[in-house]
């Protein structure tokens, strides 16, 4: 996978906070935005993933018990098991 350029026009102030949350972290602004995206971008295709697997097994709420996972549907049918 190669690399791009993506120029970006920010804010002043903007700029400051990054340069700070960068600082705080031992990292360059540039490292910094680059995690921040990359984070973002995880953070998407989990919660896409999530509401996939609802639509196949139904509401995780209903497929976590106190203890744990809870088989609550038959892997085959998708009936529920009682």
């Amino acid at each position: 996978m190669g690399s791009t350029v993506l120029s970006l026009r920010i804010d002043g102030e903007l700029l400051d906070r990054l340069r700070q949350h960068a600082a705080k972290r031992g990292m360059s602004v540039q490292d910094y935005v680059v995690r921040t995206l990359i984070r973002d971008d995880f953070d998407e295709r989990f919660k896409v993933a999530v509401e996939e697997t609802e639509k196949f097994y139904g509401e995780t709420e209903k497929l976590c018990g106190p203890t744990g996972p809870a088989v609550t549907r038959d892997p085959m049918t998708r009936d529920p098991i009682t």
